[in-house]
């Protein structure tokens, strides 16, 4: 399971996952979504990590190497001295994790990211970690989104991405027509965008909806939601997404419902 973690990566891990350093294994550890299975940890680090290793449970198994073996083994430098094999919780439908009748109930004063198009493993860590820094209770991920539990989005986003539920839509499952049917509002970020963001009201169940630098939210969604701008200076018209979600969440969160 840890062989070849850089490679195998690429092509999935049949249900896990991979997860690198001593933060994001605390996030693992009290996790409520997903579970440890096993952790590989260079020896220099084993007696000071002893007490959150024994917080993952008896039933984990733990090898212990050399640093130089452990790079062998994974296939690159582990710079932290420990990664841990993760099982992945059972996938959610965009319903579910809405719905008060789903396993997953949010709040009914609450707030939630919608994602189209996200392919970076950056962008995709950075805005979940934002979720989690600003109170976001869940994302949910269309068809063509990258993996949020793909080794290098779980370490950008500081185990955010293990510890904010997250669901994929269908194909072709209507993000604005289900949010709508849930009581929330769409708010649907474009440098066209009608509405600018500091002059947005904070709607009681708010759903921010971005989409890829570049090609951006698909029309049908921009039509059918309330769209939001973030004025910039000059001709300049673009800002990283996970900087935007950062933005935007944060104005939604220290607004007055």
């Amino acid at each position: 399971m840890f062989r070849d973690v850089r490679e195998r990566d690429l092509a999935g891990r049949l249900g896990g996952f991979i997860a690198e350093g001593e933060v994001v294994l605390n996030v693992l550890a009290r996790d409520r979504h997903h579970r440890a299975r096993s952790v590989m940890i260079a020896e220099k680090r084993l007696q000071k990590l002893t007490p959150l290793i024994e917080r993952l449970g008896d039933d984990v198994a733990v090898y212990k190497a050399g640093q130089v073996v452990m790079d062998a083994i994974a296939g690159f430098p582990i710079h932290r001295g420990i990664l841990a094999y993760g099982e992945r919780a059972p996938a959610l439908t965009a319903a579910d994790l809405l719905t008060a009748e789903g396993p997953a109930t949010l709040a009914p004063a609450t707030l939630v990211v919608v994602l189209f198009g996200i392919a970076n493993h950056d962008n995709m860590g950075g805005v979940f970690r934002n979720a989690a820094a600003f109170g976001a209770k869940a994302v949910l991920l269309d068809s063509t989104c990258c993996d949020p539990l793909y080794r290098k989005a779980i370490r950008v986003s500081v185990g955010a991405t293990l510890s904010v539920p997250f669901a994929r839509l269908a194909p072709g499952e209507d993000a604005v027509a289900l949010l709508r049917a849930n009581g929330y509002t769409p708010l649907a970020l474009s440098p066209s965008g009608r509405t600018p963001l500091s002059s947005l009201a904070r709607p009681a169940r708010a759903a921010v909806l971005l989409g890829a630098e570049g090609p951006g939210l698909p029309v049908d969604i921009l039509e059918r939601a309330e769209t939001i701008a973030i004025p910039m200076a000059g001709a300049f018209d673009s800002l990283n997404v996970a900087t935007t979600s950062g933005i935007v969440l944060h104005h939604l969160a220290t607004t007055a419902v």
